[in-house]
């Protein structure tokens, strides 16, 4: 892919997720970056580490909670998770800097930690894909469960999903 192509698709997607938050659809979103913008510093293994402010809503009737994954598919080896949160509260729409959404549970990143971990990419630029499903239930899973098992859980449970897709890397 050309690069002039690249800089369409980054275009279009932006574009389409400013609109959607207009028209009402379930949305997902940061103040300190945008789609397929750079994560500040702060927010990586290179800063303070600590997960970034979020907000969203509009969320599909029947909402009953929330899960979160955030995750870097472009890792070598396999995709990388960096935080699992779930059973965030329906009547939750954000979560301030270096905090898990109020009332929510924290599951395993990827070194086994219930906790967010920063993006960190060995070398180049990776994608780091935050996603928030909306549940018709809570999920009846500790405290620590693992990306596969929230994943499982809430599979039948999914009214919506929504994305917002930050890149890092250092040159």
């Amino acid at each position: 892919m050309d690069l002039s192509m690249c800089f369409f698709l980054l275009f279009f997607v932006t574009t389409f997720s400013a609109f959607s938050e207009l028209r009402g659809e379930f949305y997902l979103k940061s103040p300190v970056f945008k789609e397929g913008e750079m994560i500040p510093l702060q927010y990586t293994c290179n800063g303070a580490n600590i997960s970034p402010p979020l907000t969203w809503g509009s969320a599909p009737l029947g909402t009953k909670s929330f899960a979160l994954i955030v995750d870097d598919p472009d890792a070598p080896g396999w995709t990388r998770i960096h935080w699992v949160v779930y059973n965030i509260p329906a009547d939750v729409f954000s979560c301030t800097e270096g905090k898990s959404p109020q009332g929510s549970t924290q599951g395993a990143n990827d070194t086994g930690k219930a906790r967010y971990r920063g993006p960190c990419p060995p070398k180049g630029t990776h994608r780091y894909f935050f996603k928030l499903y909306a549940l018709n239930q809570t999920l009846n899973l500790q405290e620590g469960a693992t990306k596969k098992q929230v994943e499982e859980a809430m599979d039948p449970l999914i009214l919506g999903k929504t994305e917002l897709i930050g890149i890092f890397g250092l040159h």
